[in-house]
């Protein structure tokens, strides 16, 4: 399954690691998930993550962003005609468009249903539960 992750869920699942934004990270990181980006994504990742007040470690930004960008999907994405509520937010569903992806994301109301066309937006607690209804199992 391919995904576009949203920076807010990477730095969700990176500050509390065993909740649901925690999980879906772990099921790429075990390539269970593939995650689509492209360069715009990873600057994005890159720039939050790097803000003082997470206080990540800059080896640590690298290696994460790195091993996303190393095992992820490198999409060229085709611009959308779309006025979001927040215009940065338009590369994750260029993204997830381009890739036929699921954005999954922690503010869905950056993304209302009647502007997304045909990509799917869901949090990270319902991607977990539509895996564990596909496969019959609970994600870890």
């Amino acid at each position: 399954m391919i995904i576009v992750l949203d920076t807010n869920v990477l730095v969700s699942a990176l500050l509390t690691p065993h909740g649901p934004p925690g999980r879906v990270l772990d099921l790429v990181l075990t390539g269970e998930l593939t995650v689509a980006f492209d360069d715009r994504i990873l600057d994005e990742y890159h720039s939050v993550l790097r803000r003082p007040k997470f206080g990540f470690a800059d080896h640590d930004i690298l290696e994460i962003v790195d091993y996303l960008a190393h095992v992820g999907l490198a999409v060229v994405a085709t611009p959308l005609t779309v006025l979001l509520p927040d215009g940065d937010d338009l590369p994750f569903l260029e993204v997830a468009s381009a890739a036929s992806a699921i954005l999954v994301t922690g503010n869905a109301r950056h993304y209302p249903e009647a502007l997304c066309g045909p990509v799917t937006v869901m949090t990270p607690a319902a991607l977990l539960d539509q895996i564990s209804s596909s496969y019959g199992t609970t994600p870890r």
